[in-house]
Order: structure tokens, then sequence, then C-alpha cells
């Protein structure tokens, strides 16, 4: 027999098939585990990331809600207020302004001394649509502007509580002509950048 096997050396040795068979039915439910092992793993990674955006959407969204909220000092929360009150939600276009050529008019007397008023205007607007249609109707707020300043006495005008009052004046004389073409709150304030009384 040892002569059998050593003439014949192929019978000693598996064939390629029949080890791949044994080998097989060892691996093959290491390959299916395998596998399994990656696809939970891919499951779990996918869960993970779902889960962390959105977490980071919650977080950014309810972060949002409590920016348009001031602290009150009682600890609550109570909705800021801009601009004039309309909105809880801060606007994140920058602000417009419309520069007006500077008044010069006489003021109604307080005594037998006449007085005049020098003053630059600046209208603080929503948007640079809103600055348009006041550049197209600018001969008609200065005129309105005009008559309301030349009306005014140097007493009502030169205190803070005076100017204050004339500011919301103007803002009313301003948005009057723009009544048709803009939103009615457009003009946000009319801001004095000169005043001078002699």
């Amino acid at each position: 027999m040892a002569t059998s096997a050593a003439k014949n050396p192929k019978a000693n040795q598996k064939s390629p098939a029949s080890a791949t068979e044994a080998d097989g039915a060892d691996t093959s439910p290491r390959k299916k585990g395998g596998k399994r092992g990656k696809l939970i793993l891919i499951v779990v990674i996918l869960l993970l990331v779902l889960g962390g955006a959105g977490g980071g959407a919650w977080y950014f969204l309810h972060d949002n809600a409590y920016d348009s909220e001031d602290t009150g000092q009682s600890g609550g929360h109570t909705k800021g207020l801009t601009g004039k009150g309309a909105s809880a939600k801060t606007s994140t276009k920058p602000p417009v302004f419309v520069p007006l050529d500077p008044f010069t008019v006489n003021l109604q007397y307080d005594d037998a001394n006449p007085q005049y008023l020098q003053v630059g205007l600046t209208i603080k607007v929503t948007e640079s649509s809103v600055g348009d249609a006041i550049k197209l109707r600018t001969p008609e707020i200065r005129n309105r502007v005009l008559l309301l300043l030349s009306g005014k006495k140097a007493s009502e005008i030169a205190t803070l509580e005076g100017k204050k009052t004339l500011s919301e004046e103007l803002m009313r004389e301003i948005s009057t002509p723009l009544a048709g073409s803009v939103h009615p709150d457009a003009v946000e304030a009319v801001l004095f950048t000169s005043f001078v009384i002699q």
C-alpha cells in the first residue's frame, strides 16, 4: 500500500473542489454572519446619522424660536418687539435710509424776534422700493414738510419731547403721499441729522 500511495501522489491530495467544499462548509456561516454584521452596522450608522440630523434640526429650530423672545425680569419669556411691534421676528434685511436735502424755514414768532429753523432729515424705510417711491414724490413730500415746520414755534420744538413729537408728525406727513403705492408701515422713522434754531 505504501507503494501505491507513493506511486499515486494524487490520491493523497484532495481535489480542489472537495477542498473548497470542506472549507466552504466551515466558512459559509461566517460569510453569512459577516454580511449580516455589515448590514446591521450600516443600519446603526444610518440611524445615528438620521438621529443627529434630526437633533440638529430641532436644536436650530428651537434656538431660533427663543431668539425672537426676550427674557423678562420675572424669568418668563415675553415676546420681543421690533420696529412698530408688529413682528416678533427680527428682520434680516439691513435698513434703508433716504436722506432729504436740508430744510430752512421761518418759525412762528414766540416774541418780537424772528427765528428760523435749519434741519436735516433722513427717512428710515423698510426696503429700497420705498426709497424709490419717496424719490418720485420728493416735491410733494418737501412741500408737506415745509408747511409743517413753518407752522411751529421755537418753544414747541426746542425740547426733547418737542423734537419727538415733531418726528412723529413728520412721519405722518411723509407717509401720506405714499399711501397708495407702499405698505402703510413702510416708513419706520424720521431721523434728525441736524437741528439748528436761530
